[in-house]
C-alpha cells in the first residue's frame, strides 16, 4: 500500500517525502514536511524526478523493511544524482544496512530526523562532511517532539505520545522507538487550536500507545480527553488504537457522552487464545477484551469496534487458532486488521520454538479475512436506514464523493464542489456493490 507523499523545493530544487507505516509516521512526515516548505521548498510528487527523497520507514513487518528498501531503489533510479535521506525506524535497527545500499547518502533516528533540514544543509554546503549520518543509539532520547498532519485537509492526524514501555514478545516498536513519552495537555490544547485555523473538521490522536498517554508527568489520557472535549472550533475527534488493558469504563463513558468524540474505538486483540496472548507478553485475557467490547456497545449500540489479529504466532496450534475464530466470531467485532506473524530480529518471539509453516499462516489469514468481511457486512446491515452525520472529502471518483460517518461508515454521493469538508446529516440508503453506502442528505436550512 501507498501512503501520502509531500514534496518541497528550496532554491530551485525538489525535494519528495514518502512514508511508510503507522499515523504517527504519517503525522511526523507532514510536519517534516511543512519545515521544509515554510522554508520556500516547491511540493511534487514523489514518482517525479526530485533533487532530494526523503523516506520515513517502517519495520512492523519483514514486508514493511521490503517496501522501504524499493522505494530507496525506486528513488536511485529516477534520479541517481538526488540525494538521499533514510530516517525513522529502520535507521534505529539497521543503520549499516542502509548506509550500504546505493544512493543513501543520509541516515537519520528518531531523534535526528528533527534536524533533517540541518543535516540536508550540510550535505548541500560543507565540502568536508561525508554526507553519512547514523544513528548510533539503540534508542531515541526521552523527549517528545509533538507533530500533526493536515491530512486530506479535512482531517488531521495529532500526535500525542510516543514509544512504547510494554516489550511485546514479537514486536520491535520499543527497540526502534525507544520509551514511552507524551505531549503535555496544555501543549495538546496550543496544537489543536493551530490545526483549527486550518479549517480542518476532524483531529485522530495518534500515538504508538496513547492510552499511555502523561504517564510519566503526571497527567492520564482521561484527562486529556476530558480537556479536549471542552475545547471550542472543533468538530470531531477520534481515537487512534488503543490498548485494551488501557481503555477503561472512563474513557468509553466520556465518548458516549461526548459530542465531540466519535463512537468509533480501534482495540488491538492479536489473538483470542489466552495461552498465545501470555506468550505474547500482552496484558490482558480474551476476558477483558470482550468486557471492554460489551462495554462499548452497550453504551453506544452502533459504534465502531476494529481489533489488529496476528496468525500463525509461534506454537499457535490449530486448536489454538480455532479458539481464537471462536472468540471472534462471539465478539460484537465490526471487522478487523489481520497481519500474518512476521519474525523480528532481537525479539523473544524470533527465538522461540515451533514455527508456523507459511502455507498454514495463509490458509489462517484467509479464514480471518473472510470473518472480518462477514463482520463488517453485518455492521453496515445494523447501520441501514439511520441517520448519521458525514464529513465529506474532496475526492471526485467516477462523478462519486466519499466520507464517513461518526461511526466510521464509508459512504458516497454524487460530487458536489460545496459538501468538500462538510458535516451533513445523511440516511444511510443501502450498500453499494463497492461496500460503500449510498446515502440521502438531509436538507437541514
Amino acid at each position: 500500500m501507498l501512503y501520502p507523499v509531500y514534496l518541497c523545493r528550496m532554491n530551485k530544487r525538489t525535494i519528495a517525502f514518502h512514508h511508510f507505516g503507522c499515523k504517527v509516521n504519517f503525522a511526523e512526515t507532514s510536519a517534516l514536511s511543512r519545515q521544509f516548505q515554510e522554508k520556500g521548498f516547491e511540493i511534487l510528487d514523489f514518482h517525479l524526478r526530485a533533487d532530494i527523497y526523503v523516506i520515513s520507514t517502517c519495520v512492523v513487518t519483514a514486508i514493511a523493511e521490503k517496501k522501504c528498501r524499493a522505494a530507496i531503489r525506486q528513488a536511485h533510479k529516477l534520479n541517481p544524482q538526488a540525494k538521499i535521506a533514510v530516517i525513522g525506524c529502520f535507521p534505529e535497527l539497521k543503520p549499516t544496512e542502509l548506509l550500504q545500499m546505493e544512493g543513501v547518502d543520509l541516515v537519520l533516528g528518531h531523534e535526528e530526523k528533527f534536524e533533517l533540514f540541518n543535516e540536508i544543509e550540510k550535505l548541500d554546503h560543507t565540502d568536508d562532511y561525508h554526507g553519512r549520518l547514523a544513528c548510533e543509539k539503540k534508542t531515541p532520547s526521552p523527549g517528545f517532539v509533538p507533530s500533526f498532519s493536515y491530512g486530506d485537509h479535512t482531517r488531521s492526524f495529532l500526535k500525542i505520545q510516543d514509544g512504547c514501555d510494554y516489550y511485546c514478545s514479537y514486536c520491535t516498536i520499543p527497540f526502534a522507538r525507544g520509551h514511552s513519552r507524551s505531549d503535555t495537555i496544555e501543549n495538546v490544547l496550543n496544537n489543536v487550536g493551530e490545526i483549527i485555523r486550518h479549517n480542518i473538521k476532524e483531529i485522530v490522536l495518534t500515538g504508538v500507545n496513547i492510552g499511555d498517554f502523561g504517564r510519566h508527568q503526571g497527567e492520564t489520557f482521561e484527562s486529556l480527553i476530558k480537556a479536549l472535549d471542552k475545547a471550542e472550533g472543533i468538530s470531531r475527534f477520534r481515537i487512534s488504537s488503543i490498548e485494551p488493558d488501557l481503555l477503561n469504563d472512563e474513557i468509553i463513558q466520556i465518548v458516549a457522552s461526548s459530542d465531540t468524540f466519535l463512537p468509533h474505538f480501534h482495540i488491538p486483540l492479536q489473538s483470542g487464545s489466552d495461552k498465545v496472548l501470555k506468550a505474547m507478553h500482552r496484558k490482558y485475557t480474551t476476558s477483558l477484551f470482550a468486557s471492554r467490547v460489551n462495554k462499548i456497545k452497550s453504551l453506544m449500540p452502533y459504534a465502531c469496534i476494529a481489533a489488529d489479529v496476528i496468525v500463525g504466532f509461534p506454537g499457535e496450534s490449530e486448536e489454538d487458532f480455532r479458539e481464537m475464530v471462536d472468540f471472534i466470531q462471539a465478539t460484537d467485532l465490526s471487522y478487523l486488521h489481520v497481519f500474518s506473524f512476521s519474525k523480528r530480529e532481537n525479539t523473544l518471539a524470533a527465538k522461540m520454538d515451533l514455527m508456523i509453516p507459511e502455507q498454514v499462516k495463509r490458509e489462517r489469514s484467509q479464514i480471518l479475512h473472510t470473518l472480518s468481511n462477514e463482520k463488517k457486512k453485518d455492521f453496515y446491515h445494523q447501520n441501514q436506514g439511520r441517520i448519521e452525520n458525514v464529513l465529506f472529502e474532496s475526492d471526485n471518483s467516477g462523478g462519486f464523493m466519499h466520507g464517513f460517518s461518526g461511526n466510521y461508515l464509508r459512504v458516497k454521493t454524487p460530487f458536489q464542489s460545496n459538501l468538500i469538508n462538510q458535516i451533513k446529516k445523511v440516511i444511510l440508503k443501502k450498500v453499494d456493490d463497492d461496500g460503500t453506502f449510498l446515502i440521502n442528505i438531509i436538507d437541514d436550512k
